[in-house]
């Protein structure tokens, strides 16, 4: 070893022995691995001596390694060149360079020992690539100098070195031994990343074991492996990764990149993902969009390096597609890790907005000379036209709406660049030809200064408040200019719909972006200023006349408007008269268009209302088809004009009502507005033959409905007919709808008052009447959770979850569908239905005592259930082929583990005040006594399955049975069926048998402390109890019972305690492990009478 052969060059080797304050391979080496034999390496020499001392200074620190690289250079010199001087009266020894290459690698193989946990071995490794590296670029001036018109080299003392190390490191690479295939796996990569030029033949070989190597069954072999062939498919050229030899590695070593990029993908270590990722070689093509899948890794370190390392280093990101950068910006700063989109908006703000301000390199050339270049690091001057090309690049048009990327985007970028944010300026010019990117900078701006200000404060020059003064425009010349671009929209959209215009389309998408952010950013100004509401107040209500403005505009003008009319019940009230005249104005625009074009005189085809044609459509059948035959195609035409220009004008007024409905909160009867929009559209609309129509009509509805209980009472059997009858959108709207009345209007679901006259004698033991529509939302409910229709069971699910967690609902049955709708692998596509299970089961559990205990009740039938499906599942997989079998559903220990996290005592809210008191005893600490008892129950009493039967028990032992949180009736109870369960030998095995002797001693405790504590306590002699003969029956009172706990030195006493037992156990009927013959007689024992007990 380099530690031992180095001592022995020192003066005082015992002394050095002693010493103990740095670690040294030698320690390393005797702890980590066996003692075995050293064969012979020949005698000790002063070359010997040397390269071991400078070995062993290297692993000591790596602070000292610039040190010891020119010290072992300096011998190899004296090794492999002629010297050029020599101290007077200094006798050397004659060594070569083959003497030289001896002694390093014997050093080398003392590395391969050291376990991968020791830092010497990192440090001799790094040690020995920093040499190689010098020593290399030593020798290649040595050969320059000699011949300076060379290209190449021929081979030099370190290249010599160099195949002499990996030539006897290459057999290393397949050994057993773990540690040793780590270390030479290790310092195989580290040579390759470390030196320029390696021997052709030995390069291939070393490709070929490398490729073995990344499939090690060892997570560290493979990291390096992957970090040696990360440079060896740098330096490979697709047509160079054929061999010429007909030999059985041909198909190994094609193909480098592809085997790494399917190591990125699937390799199950993070590390190794991580480490493959920074790699990689970035200048081919096809290496990028792998490169960029790992955005979506599932290890949080691998995201960030991607963001913060990775992407910050890949150069200019215009290179990039448009779905890329959309795709990286909506993972990143969307990522659950914090540090990711951390990470992801200093790319965005200070990598991305510096690329797209970067001077072009024609211009550098011809500025070159002029002006001094700014440093690397040093950001570039603030800039409107970057940041709008920035906008552009990231497709604001399409990422900027509600909810969009870019304005999670454009919020960290105000933040993090206070710079931009103290240079932007929206002067008069600003706003005369707004482009979608110049209207996004200033909707952003707006919300970044009335809202993130001032809760997260600002560190630029000049404080938020002041600049939305100096800099936005106040409201009522904010007015003219938004008028100016509703105004650009209308005539935009008449102008696409008469199809002159090929660009129209285009530019109406754009116009209606701009209205939309100029729109947003009115939803934050103060109105107090009498002169702006009321220009404002005019804009709205004319904007909201215009038949041609789109339904989002449409949506964010009614919520202006809302805000503009005031909060109060008179606001209110003047918001739905103007809305109402709105829609009559609408109607009347269209209707009159429609009467032009179809150049119609017949009053009887005017549409004077619009829902005329749905009032008389009893009639309209018959006549339809009466005359259908006697028309024309000219006539049929109009006519079919006619009913679309109909649904047209009904879709139009529908969807203002319904932004109208989603702004009001007065009670439905006492506005009068709303009544009559309800009578003569809404309604109409319902009753409509017409699926959009009346899926309209129907949000509508639910949402009149959310106002006025007794119409919510009224119409909530058409909901549910609804959902019953109709096509999966009218069902999702159902479900949606009576989920929100349910909440609204918890009453709905409640109990109906009892009559007096019915509260008599005879009465007293009939069952309270159920709710009237219970049972018909139970049983929507259930049927949702089975629709085939993904969209209806993961609203049904979302629904019901909110409806338990408001504890409108308690039924368990659906509770049992919920968990194992969870862990259905029919379910594994639906995400939307596991995202909402996956918040709702744990809150849901840890909320309130008794949902966890309705999640114990359940637990054993959600366990066979699950067994079952699970069972199933495999043999369909097996059947199939299918070699994802064991992926697809969770086995069922991670079932258990998830049910003991529910029902977890300590996670329930109320649990921690209550502990060690009574409260506690009889809410949240009992849930593991019940789930305990439960399993046993289910132990006893029916047939299990092996699988079921491991689960089972595992739980047992991991559940937490704090002391003194339960009370003796239900301590017995547990330790009736404890008895039992290890009676009837249900437990199998070794570790099934512990755990029930562990949980028996535990109880067993547990009960003396209860009886105790019941009795009063007492001195230790009176404490003492055969607790390994004792059993309670459930149900019995401790306090009738002082024989049980009092000294066991009587005769009498043992007797009683005897009789108790077999009482307990002559309460079973029939064979033990019958299922269903348990009688269970806790609870309901202070019924029974003096007799009964007796006899029992």
């Amino acid at each position: 070893m380099p530690g031992r052969i180095a001592r022995g060059a020192r003066s005082s080797p015992s002394a050095v022995s002693r010493k103990s304050s740095y670690q040294t391979l030698k320690s390393a080496g005797r702890n980590s691995s066996p003692v075995t034999n050293v064969p012979d390496e020949g005698g000790d020499t002063s070359l010997r001596r040397a390269v071991c001392t400078v070995f062993s200074d290297a692993q000591k620190s790596t602070a000292g390694h610039r040190k010891a690289v020119i010290s072992l250079r300096k011998i190899q010199e004296a090794c492999c060149y002629e010297p050029v001087n020599y101290k007077k009266g200094k006798q050397n020894e004659d060594f070569d360079a083959e003497d030289f290459n001896t002694e390093v690698k014997r050093c080398v193989l003392r590395v391969l020992a050291v376990r991968k946990a020791e830092p010497v071995g990192d440090r001799v490794v790094r040690f020995l690539g920093t040499y190689l590296n010098v020593a290399s670029q030593k020798d290649n001036e040595i050969a320059s100098a000699a011949d300076p018109d060379a290209t190449s080299f021929d081979e030099t003392p370190t290249s010599r070195l160099t195949t002499a190390i990996l030539s006897t490191l290459l057999p290393l690479l397949s050994v057993k031994d773990k540690t040793i295939r780590f270390r030479a796996t290790q310092i195989t990569s580290h040579i390759i990343h470390s030196v320029d030029t390696l021997d052709e033949n030995l390069f291939h070989l070393l490709r070929l074991a490398l490729l073995k190597r990344i499939h090690d069954k060892e997570a560290p072999v493979r990291l390096q492996a992957v970090y040696g062939l990360g440079r060896v498919a740098a330096e490979l050229n697709p047509d160079e990764e054929k061999d010429d030899s007909d030999s059985e590695d041909d198909d190994v070593g094609s193909g480098v990149l592809e085997k790494l990029l399917n190591i990125l993908q699937n390799d199950p270590a993070a590390e190794v993902r991580r480490n493959l990722l920074l790699n990689l070689p970035l200048d081919n093509k096809d290496v990028l969009p792998y490169v960029l899948e790992r955005a979506r890794d599932a290890d949080g370190s691998t995201r960030r390096a991607l963001y913060a390392r990775l992407l910050p280093a890949l150069g200019d990101f215009r290179y990039l597609s448009l779905t890329h950068r959309e795709k990286l910006l909506r993972w990143g700063l969307r990522d659950r890790d914090e540090n990711v989109r951390k990470a992801t908006a200093r790319l965005f703000r200070e990598r991305w907005i510096e690329d797209c301000a970067a001077l072009p390199a024609e211009l550098i050339e011809q500025e070159d000379g002029q002006q001094p270049q700014k440093p690397a690091n040093q950001a570039a001057d603030p800039s409107l036209d970057a940041l709008l090309e920035l906008l552009e690049r990231i497709d604001v048009i399409n990422s900027g709406g509600e909810g969009g990327i870019a304005l999670v985007a454009m919020k960290e970028f105000w933040e993090g660049r206070p710079d931009y944010a103290d240079y932007v300026s929206f002067p008069d010019t600003f706003w005369e030809d707004l482009s979608p990117e110049l209207a996004f900078v200033a909707r952003t701006f707006n919300d970044y200064c009335r809202t993130s200000g001032k809760e997260d404060g600002y560190d630029g020059p000049r404080m938020l408040d002041v600049m939305i003064e100096e800099k936005l425009p106040e409201v009522t010349k904010f007015g003219f200019l938004l008028e100016n671009e509703i105004n650009k929209l209308i005539d935009v959209v008449q102008l696409a719909a008469s199809g002159e215009d090929e660009d129209a389309e285009e530019d109406t998408v754009q116009r209606e972006f701009v209205v939309e952010q100029m729109l947003h950013m009115a939803l934050t100004f103060d109105y107090s200023d009498e002169m702006g509401r009321r220009k404002m107040f005019q804009l709205m209500r004319q904007a909201l006349a215009h038949p041609a403005l789109p339904e989002e505009a449409t949506r964010l003008v009614v919520e202006v408007l809302r805000l503009v009319c005031g909060e109060d019940a008179k606001g209110e009230r003047e918001f739905c008269g103007v809305v109402l005249e709105a829609v009559a104005e609408v109607h009347d625009t269209i209707m009159e268009d429609s009467e032009t074009e179809q150049d119609s005189t017949n009053v009887d085809d005017s549409f004077h209302s619009a829902t005329e044609h749905i009032e008389d459509e009893d009639a309209s059948p018959v006549v339809g088809k009466k005359s259908k035959k006697a028309m024309t195609p000219e006539e049929a035409e109009r006519d079919e004009q006619k009913a679309m220009c109909e649904i047209m004008i009904n879709m139009k007024v529908l969807h203002i009502a319904l932004c109208m409905l989603q702004n009001v909160q007065c009670e439905l009867e006492e506005n009068a507005h709303l009544v009559t929009m309800l009578n003569n559209l809404v309604v109409p609309a319902v009753r409509s033959q017409e699926a959009p129509i009346r899926e309209r009509g129907f949000v509508c509805l639910g949402l009149c409905c959310l106002l006025n209980k007794n119409l919510a009472e009224e119409n909530l059997a058409l909901f549910l007919h609804g959902f019953a009858r109709g096509h999966p959108a009218i069902q999702i709207i159902a479900l949606q709808i009576i989920s929100d009345m349910l909440i609204t209007h918890p009453s709905l679901l409640a109990e109906p008052a009892s009559d007096p006259a019915d509260t008599t004698a005879g009465n007293l033991t009939k069952r309270p009447a159920e709710p009237a529509y219970l049972k018909q939302v139970l049983k929507a409910y259930s049927k949702s959770l089975k629709s085939d229709d993904p969209a209806v069971q993961s609203t049904g699910a979302t629904g019901l979850a909110k409806a338990m967690l408001s504890r409108l609902i308690t039924d368990t049955d659906l509770l049992k569908q919920l968990v194992v709708a969870y862990f259905d692998p029919d379910t594994n596509a639906n995400a939307h239905l596991r995202q909402s299970l996956s918040y709702f089961l744990p809150v849901y559990c840890h909320s309130r005592a008794e949902n966890a205990g309705r999640m114990v009740a359940i637990s054993c039938s959600v366990l066979a259930k699950l067994a079952t499906l699970r069972e199933s599942f495999l043999e369909d997989a097996d059947a199939n082929s299918d070699g994802d079998a064991e992926g697809g559903m969770v086995k069922l220990n991670v079932v258990g583990q998830m049910i003991l996290d529910w029902t977890d005592p300590r996670k329930i809210v109320g649990f921690a005040e209550a502990a060690g008191t009574a409260a506690a005893a009889n809410g949240a600490s009992e849930t593991h006594y019940l789930l305990a008892e439960h399993i046993l129950d289910r132990l006893v009493t029916s047939q299990v399955s092996k699988e079921e039967k491991k689960v089972l028990f595992s739980m047992l032992g991991k559940l937490h049975l704090p002391d003194g949180s339960c009370g003796g009736e239900r301590l017995g109870s547990v330790l009736e069926l404890l008895t039992e369960t290890i009676d009837t030998a249900v437990a199998v095995d070794a570790s099934s048998r512990n755990t029930l002797t562990k949980l028996k001693n535990a109880l067993l405790k547990q009960m003396h402390d209860v009886a105790t504590a019941e009795r009063g306590g007492g001195g230790a002699e009176e404490t003492i109890m055969e607790t390994t003969e004792l059993t309670v029956r459930p149900g019995a009172d401790m306090t009738e019972l002082p024989e049980v706990t009092e000294m066991f030195d009587e005769d009498e006493d043992e007797v009683e305690v005897t009789q108790l037992q077999r009482t307990l156990r002559d309460t079973t009927i029939g064979a033990p492990d019958a299922e269903g013959t348990r009688v269970q007689l806790g609870g309901d024992t202070e019924l029974l009478s003096d007799e009964d007990e007796t006899d029992l």
